[in-house]
């Protein structure tokens, strides 16, 4: 089914932020495992196979859509030097997806492509919730201060 040529411009620049996603979360996924922070490690990580698999819905929509999937593009990956940067990081990049898979999801209607504005809350959803999760991870740094927080993420 031949797509919005807009929409599909769009659904590669969400895989271009999905694919970002994936490495920073990798790379703070391993600074936190060679920090011996085994929990946080575990929580980046279990984040970033989310994303590749939102990595892996878009792709085989924009082929849906008759649309060739643009994996080549990374935008700007901010890697933290500490866990707190780590978090304010990713938050910003979390809060980024969301903007853009609303305005995304307004597209999708605007052009008539209910399914593909429907696929595309549901990716919506995941990242409410992975922003969620890491400004809990930020309020706990607040509350218990950071050296308290970090004992509470070592291997048990």
């Amino acid at each position: 089914m031949k797509g919005n040529e807009k929409l599909v411009k769009t659904l590669n620049d969400l895989l271009a932020d999905e694919l970002t996603a994936i490495n920073q979360y990798m790379v703070h996924s391993e600074m936190c495992d060679d920090w011996g922070y085994e929990k946080l490690h575990k929580q980046f990580e279990k984040r970033a196979i989310v994303e590749m698999k939102h990595a892996e819905k878009l792709i085989g929509r924009i082929l849906f859509l008759e649309g060739l999937p643009t994996v080549t593009k990374l935008n700007k990956i901010t890697i933290g030097a500490d866990v707190p940067k780590q978090l304010a990081a990713d938050r910003a990049a979390e809060a980024g997806a969301i903007k853009a898979y609303n305005e995304a999801v307004k597209l999708a209607a605007e052009v008539g492509d209910n399914a593909t504005r429907d696929f595309l809350q549901q990716i919506l959803n995941d990242e409410d919730a992975h922003i969620d999760e890491i400004e809990e991870l930020q309020d706990q740094v607040s509350q218990m201060t950071l050296p308290i927080f970090l004992t509470t993420q070592v291997k048990e």
